[in-house]
């Protein structure tokens, strides 16, 4: 049931008698004087449904804790030593001074509550009600979009290493795994969590133990009794089945049904990286650098410095690209603003988007890429997608053709090229150059066109798009690059946490105050 403070603490109130050791002006001492404004206890009403049972410790104090602890990247355990040592966590949360806190579990409790219920964000949206209802941002017309890769919490595993764990929990979770296992799995002693005895400089042990530990996971799988399995069970029979496809392919000479296998000379899209955390990703950020994890979303007010919203995701998959998540990071705009980004997000379908809510979008143009280096790129030919026709830089023109499956359509030149005294400038094809014209085309001409030409718009984009590389260096200080815990909801949650930590820091930089029931902000004078 919900808890609630009833004014009385353990030895004397921090606050009232240390006053003058916290730091004016900081996060401790407006926690101290707001707390019970910013987190009412009544916010947390839903997640506390049942009247009955032992009262909890009062939410308003572990939203407070919550946010200290997400604003300086500690762990459960070292935010209770905090609590217990600090005079200014005490004094922001409401500790008396010989209060000795509580369980460090009751801290992951609570935060299991917020994921379950109707709003597991609502720390992040309270705080933006405060941003709002000081008007900051009134009349701030831009919003900065980027993202950033955040390394997981777990350890990236190997194909053995994920094999073996994956069979070990297959075994663990199933009814009957263990019979079946002791049969028919005898690549491994699965009792051992650790890597099979080899000798791992011989490329033939290593494409054995490969082979064999694949044939055990297929084995496993396909002679399990048919039956119903729980959650549990069902996603470690799944995890098996993925891990034992993604990263192997037939050996030589095999069709795939003899049961011969090796390590595929390529790395699967969208390939899970450990057995423990499931949903952490392989993510290429560039050509050069990659990472493991989670991709973090952040719009961006590069004016007053403020977050306006965040999102986790997986870090692949066509629903998670920069583009896709930005309509849902714009979703709460009230009014038209001035929406800027890097290259992923200048597609034409995102833009298109943008210009019918009415926002305006100064994405940079990605740089076109020629068919021959140094030659012709696509907007060196005359494309009238109106009359259907193009003209290439020779001055031959075809028709365009039907429109294709993803909305593109092509210009075939191919015979056109036999004698042309630009080929080799155009093309490297033997049968000529194709071109295609994007579904998009006209739209993403005209944004490369003003990004070229216009003044405007390169001071527009030079003066307010650097400030949201200041913003992820924010998001991610204090060792906040690896996320805390496992999952993408879980994550998404800390993410908010964060953000909800560094708006309220920022706030109260700006002069954040209370006079009476209203929420201003008072510049600090020098």
């Amino acid at each position: 049931m919900l808890g609630e403070w009833d004014g009385e603490s353990v030895g004397e109130d921090v606050w009232e008698s240390c006053r003058e050791l916290i730091p004016a002006g900081s996060v401790f001492a407006f926690l101290a004087e707001h707390r019970e404004v910013i987190f009412p206890g009544m916010m947390f009403a839903d997640m506390y449904p049942s009247a009955n049972g032992r009262p909890s410790l009062p939410p308003q104090m572990l939203a407070a804790t919550v946010v200290l602890q997400s604003l300086y990247g500690l762990s459960d355990f070292e935010t209770v030593q905090e609590l217990r040592c600090d005079l200014r966590w005490k004094a922001a949360c409401g500790l008396g001074l010989h209060d000795t806190a509580f369980d460090p579990s009751l801290l992951t409790y609570f935060r299991r509550r917020l994921q379950r219920s109707s709003d597991p964000n609502r720390l992040f949206t309270k705080v933006r009600e405060v941003v709002a209802a000081t008007g900051v941002l009134k009349g701030k017309q831009r919003r900065t979009l980027d993202s950033t890769v955040l390394d997981d919490a777990v350890a990236t595993q190997d194909t053995v290493t994920q094999l073996v764990a994956a069979i070990r929990r297959v075994i663990r979770e199933v009814p009957s795994a263990q019979q079946v296992a002791d049969q028919w799995c005898t690549a491994h002693d699965y009792t051992d969590p650790g890597k099979p005895k080899i000798a791992w400089n011989d490329e033939q042990a290593r494409a054995e133990l490969v082979d064999a530990l694949v044939s055990d996971a297929v084995n496993l799988l396909g002679r399990l009794p048919d039956q119903e399995l729980g959650e549990a069970a069902a996603h470690a029979v799944g995890l098996l089945a993925l891990v034992a496809g993604q990263d192997v392919e037939p050996a030589d000479g095999s069709d795939g049904r003899d049961g011969r296998w090796r390590i595929a000379r390529r790395t699967v899209y969208d390939r899970t990286v450990s057995t423990v955390d499931s949903q952490a990703r392989h993510i290429h950020k560039n050509r050069s650098r990659h990472q493991e994890g989670f991709r973090a979303h952040v719009a961006f007010e590069p004016e007053e410095g403020l977050f306006t919203e965040v999102a986790l995701t997986a870090g692949s998959g066509a629903g998670n690209h920069e583009a896709a998540v930005a309509q849902d990071l714009l979703a709460d705009e009230e009014s038209p603003v001035t929406v800027l980004g890097d290259a992923a997000y200048s597609t034409g379908e995102l833009r298109e988007h943008l210009q019918a809510q009415g926002h305006d979008p100064v994405f940079k143009p990605p740089p076109l890429r020629p068919a021959v280096p140094g030659g012709f790129t696509t907007d060196d030919f005359d494309i009238n997608t109106t009359a259907g026709q193009v003209t290439c830089p020779a001055g031959h023109t075809v028709l365009l053709g039907q429109v294709r499956q993803g909305g593109e359509r092509q210009a075939q030149f191919r015979k056109l090229c036999a004698d042309c005294p630009l080929r080799e400038r155009c093309t490297k094809s033997k049968t000529g150059r194709v071109l295609t014209v994007h579904a998009k085309y006209d739209l993403l001409k005209a944004a490369r066109d003003e990004a070229a030409t216009s003044s405007d718009w390169q001071a527009e984009y030079r003066r307010w798009r650097p400030p949201v590389e200041r913003a992820i260096a924010w998001l991610v200080a204090r060792g906040n690059r690896r996320v805390p815990y496992r999952g993408v909801l879980k994550n998404d949650t800390w993410l908010h946490h964060r953000a909800a930590a560094l708006n309220l820091r920022r706030l109260i930089h700006l002069g954040l105050t209370r006079t009476g029931s209203t929420w201003h902000l008072i510049p600090a004078t020098t």
